[in-house]
């Protein structure tokens, strides 16, 4: 067995003899595994209003990152495909197993690329809610290798694939956001772009 498939295997079954002794965690953490997504989309919806009171340049990566959210986990549908990596539950079947069976295949994870892309995203427009929103992340991977769904590779790769997309595609477009932005801030939309006045992209 290669050396990185032996460590991966001993890194979740590390995760998955903890998740037996915390019973106490079961319930919110499949909570968490689960429906988290709806926490990153509050997020989203945060940096935009957060937003408004900044610069266009800000403006531009708030309205970017769900954008590039879309984008990572588009892009990532033919890597799963690719990799058809299988499930931990059907490489270990005695493992513990908190939530139901999933069809599809796991690498790299599409709820760890959501929220790297997320945190991302918001990162680049707001550095405090960014920490926060990158905690929610590497959260959300943990718990989806806790609950028994993901290797951990799969959401390490997943987080990082998230996070480049979100961020290289800033990267290269947020100069005629912003540009963008700063026009449309003027226009009768100028509401949901600034409370302030309109000022320049620069």
């Amino acid at each position: 067995m290669p050396m990185w498939l032996s460590f991966q295997r001993d890194w979740f079954l590390s995760v998955n003899h903890f998740a037996r002794y915390t019973p106490l965690l079961h319930a919110p953490f499949e909570v968490y595994a689960k429906y988290g997504v709806a926490l990153f989309a509050a997020a989203l919806l945060l940096s935009w209003w957060l937003a408004r009171r900044e610069s266009p340049r800000v403006m531009a990566a708030a309205l970017w990152a769900p954008v590039g959210t879309l984008v990572a986990v588009g892009l990532n549908q033919p890597l799963v495909g690719h990799f058809h990596e299988a499930r931990p539950y059907t490489l270990f079947p005695h493992a513990l197993l908190l939530v139901s069976r999933s069809q599809d295949f796991a690498f790299p994870s599409d709820h760890a690329v959501m929220a790297g892309a997320v945190a991302a995203g918001v990162l680049l427009a707001h550095r405090r809610l960014g920490t926060l929103t990158a905690v929610a992340a590497v959260l959300m991977a943990f718990t989806r290798v806790y609950v028994g769904v993901h290797l951990p590779l799969d959401v390490v790769v997943g987080l990082l694939f998230g996070a480049a997309v979100t961020t290289l595609g800033y990267l290269l477009f947020h100069r005629p956001i912003a540009a963008l932005v700063a026009r449309l801030s003027r226009t009768a939309i100028g509401p949901l772009l600034t409370r302030a006045h309109p000022v320049d992209a620069g």
